[in-house]
C-alpha cells in the first residue's frame, strides 16, 4: 500500500457522538484532512453534527465535511470508529464489552466489503480488546488496525508531570503502556525531562522517599482521570479528539512518530495473542516498526499482567 495513492487525504469518522463529532470539529481546525465524512446510525444525529460543523467552514483551512456512508470506506485514507456503547459513571472500559463487540464487527464487515486500502483506528472501549476484534475480523495485515491506546494516557501522565516539575509540557517524554484502563502503567524509566531521567531531575530538589510516593500518586491520577471526568461532566471528549489528530497527522502525513497506540504483538516484549499499547512507529501505512524498549523487570511484569487482563477480556467471547 503506498501512502501517496489516493486521491485526497480523506478521513472516515465512525460514529457522531461526543467524540466522534469533537474529533471532526479538530481535525477540521488542523488542516490535516481534505475530506471529512461523518457516518451514524441516527441520521438525525449525523445531519445536525455535519451542518453545526460546515457553519464553521468560513474559519478553518480548506476541508469538505459531509455526511458519509459505507461506499466513502473504498477510498478514505483512515477510518476512525468511535462508535459504540458509552462508558457510564462508575463503568470499567472492560464492561463494555460485550455490547460494542457486535457493533465493531459489523462495522468492519462493511468496510471489507468495499475493499478499503485504508488504516483503521479503534477509539470504542475497551479499545484493546476491540482492536483485536477488528483485526480477527477483517483478516488484514496487523498494522493497518490499530487502537488509539495509550497516546491520551501518555498526554495526561505528561501534563502532570510537567506541573509537578514546573517545566513546559513538550519538554516531557514519558509513557504510559499496557491496557488502556485500569492495568495500565508508567513507564518510569523511559521518561525524561530534556533528556535527563525524571529520577536525576525531581530529586534535585527533595528527597527519594517523597519523589517515590509522588511517583505512585501521580500514576494513580493518570489511571483515574477518566472516571474523575465522566463523574464530572458525564463524559470525556477534548483531550482524546486532540489525541486522535495526533494519531491522524502521523498517518496522513506519513511522519514515522512514535506513539503508544494499541496494536498486536507477534513475540514483541515476549508476548503473542493481544493488542496493547507500546511504543510504536506510525506513518502512512500504520504501525511501521515495534519499537521495543529494553523495560526494567518490574515494568516488564506490569506489561504482562495487563497483557493477560487483556487476554482474559477477550477470551469471555469465545
Amino acid at each position: 500500500m503506498n501512502p501517496g495513492k489516493w486521491k485526497s487525504r480523506k478521513v472516515v469518522i465512525v460514529g457522531a457522538g461526543d467524540v466522534g463529532a469533537t474529533f471532526a470539529f479538530s481535525l477540521a481546525q488542523s488542516g490535516l484532512a481534505d475530506e471529512v465524512a461523518l457516518i451514524d446510525a441516527n441520521k438525525k444525529l449525523q445531519a445536525g453534527q455535519v451542518l453545526d460543523i460546515s457553519h464553521g467552514l468560513p474559519f478553518f483551512p480548506p476541508v469538505s465535511i459531509f455526511e458519509g456512508d459505507t461506499k466513502d470506506y473504498a477510498d478514505a485514507q483512515a477510518i476512525v470508529i468511535t462508535a459504540g456503547a458509552s462508558q457510564q459513571p462508575g463503568e470499567s472500559r472492560l464492561s463494555l464489552l460485550q455490547r460494542n463487540t457486535r457493533i465493531m464487527e459489523s462495522i468492519v464487515d462493511d468496510i471489507v466489503a468495499q475493499d478499503s486500502n485504508a488504516v483503521i483506528i479503534v477509539v470504542a472501549n475497551p479499545v484493546d480488546v476491540l482492536t483485536r476484534v477488528a483485526l480477527e475480523r477483517s483478516g488484514w495485515d496487523r498494522g493497518r488496525i490499530i487502537g488509539s491506546g495509550t497516546v491520551l494516557d501518555s498526554a495526561r501522565f505528561r501534563y502532570l508531570i510537567s506541573k509537578y516539575c514546573g517545566v513546559g509540557v513538550h519538554n516531557v517524554h514519558a509513557y504510559i503502556l499496557g491496557e488502556h484502563g485500569d492495568s495500565e502503567f508508567a513507564a518510569w524509566s523511559l521518561t525524561n525531562i530534556g533528556g535527563i531521567p525524571v529520577d536525576t531531575f525531581c530529586l534535585e530538589n527533595g528527597t527519594r522517599e517523597t519523589w517515590m510516593q509522588d511517583r505512585v500518586r501521580i500514576a494513580e491520577q493518570v489511571r483515574h482521570s477518566a472516571y474523575h471526568i465522566i463523574d464530572y461532566k458525564g463524559s470525556t471528549s477534548y483531550a482524546v479528539s486532540l489525541a486522535l489528530v495526533r494519531i491522524i497527522g502521523a498517518i496522513l502525513r506519513n511522519q514515522s512518530s512514535v506513539l503508544t497506540i494499541s496494536t498486536a504483538l507477534q513475540g514483541e516484549y515476549g508476548l503473542n495473542d493481544v493488542c496493547i499499547s507500546v511504543p510504536c512507529l506510525v506513518g502512512g501505512q500504520g504501525v511501521e516498526r515495534i519499537i521495543e524498549a529494553e523495560l526494567p523487570e518490574e515494568e516488564a511484569m506490569a506489561l504482562a499482567r495487563s497483557a493477560e487482563v487483556l487476554r482474559e477480556a477477550y477470551g469471555k467471547l469465545s
